[in-house]
């Protein structure tokens, strides 16, 4: 069945699906949500509580409602979020997460295929880069059509770090976090730049009365800032709900946007078989191509790490 233009169908009704629902809707492109939950009062009840914004001037019509797999099958956008999160005093590595997810994950795709393998598919539910290989190798749906939000919000925590310490409007910022969402994330320095000033030049360009940059430092507050939000206030929503609008916006504007997601590797970087971020360009057909932007000797060595630090857990959970 051929896809509905904006018609999204999102999985999972839980804290970041709802926070997605909300960022959807803000976009103004959507056209119909079908919300799919095990939970259905929850799905009702945040269609029905959405529902009511489209009274308001300037927010469109959308059609937000209950729905069913079926829904799949005439969508444009599949959104997956459904699955257990770590909870503030748990362990909150994801890949611990991995055994219970990857079952999630087996249903939802097995249900999703028995009515379409047109839609772009966009994995939310952690651990990322793991159920994002397992979505793109196990069930015959288009890899390039399956994007994994991978590391979109580590950049753009990290460019909202870099912003903050020099002063400046985070869209002035460019550079990638890159490889796992998760412990074995790394900065490519090489490439980030403020304005077109490269990074090596910051204090001396970009602020002469700041402190000088510490790499390490900041990589460290991007990897751990999301825990600190975990501990703060229960979940983390906003960041990820954003990256995800960001995603479907590409997608139904066919923005041909560079964006770093998790993406099943074929000899990128020397690299196979394992799913982690490196930059793509995002058309209305997903991921429309790989970018190997270049890296250092130091960057090509952490993303091997990553790539290993997955290969690892596919292995454990035998699904590589």
């Amino acid at each position: 069945m051929k896809p509905i233009k904006n018609k999204v169908v999102l999985i999972g009704a839980g804290m970041v699906g709802s926070s997605i629902l909300n960022s959807i809707l803000s976009l103004n492109l959507v056209a119909e949500i079908a919300i799919i939950d095990n939970n259905k009062n929850k799905a009702e009840g945040e269609a029905l509580d959405a529902s009511h914004t489209t009274s308001f001037s300037y927010n469109p019509n959308v059609r937000v409602r209950v729905g069913d797999y079926k829904d799949c099958a005439d969508s444009q956008i599949i959104i997956i979020s459904a699955g257990p999160s770590a909870k503030p005093g748990e362990k909150t590595d994801r890949l611990a997460l991995a055994g219970k997810n990857i079952e999630v994950m087996k249903s939802v795709m097995t249900s999703i295929c028995q009515y379409t393998k047109d839609a772009v598919i966009i994995v939310v539910t952690n651990p990322v880069d793991v159920l994002t290989y397992y979505a793109q190798n196990n069930f015959g749906y288009p890899k390039e059509k399956i994007i994994g939000t991978g590391t979109l919000l580590d950049t753009a925590r990290f460019r909202r770090i870099l912003a903050k310490k020099y002063l400046v409007d985070t869209k002035n910022v460019h550079g990638y976090i890159l490889g796992e969402h998760g412990a074995s994330a790394f900065a490519a320095w090489s490439l980030v730049s403020i304005a077109g000033v490269l990074v090596d030049n910051f204090d001396g360009v970009i602020a002469k009365d700041k402190s000088p940059l510490n790499r390490e430092e900041i990589l460290n507050e991007v990897k751990e800032v999301g825990n600190d939000i975990l501990k703060l206030k229960g979940f983390t929503s906003a960041g990820i709900s954003m990256s995800v609008a960001s995603i479907v916006r590409a997608v139904l504007l066919n923005e041909l946007s560079i964006m770093p997601v998790s993406i099943t590797l074929n000899g990128e970087y020397g690299i196979e078989d394992v799913a982690l971020s490196i930059p793509c360009v995002i058309s209305d057909e997903g991921i429309q191509k790989k970018i190997e932007v270049p890296l250092s000797e130091d960057e090509l060595k952490e993303l091997h790490k990553s790539a290993e630090n997955l290969k690892k857990i596919l292995k454990k959970f035998e699904i590589c």
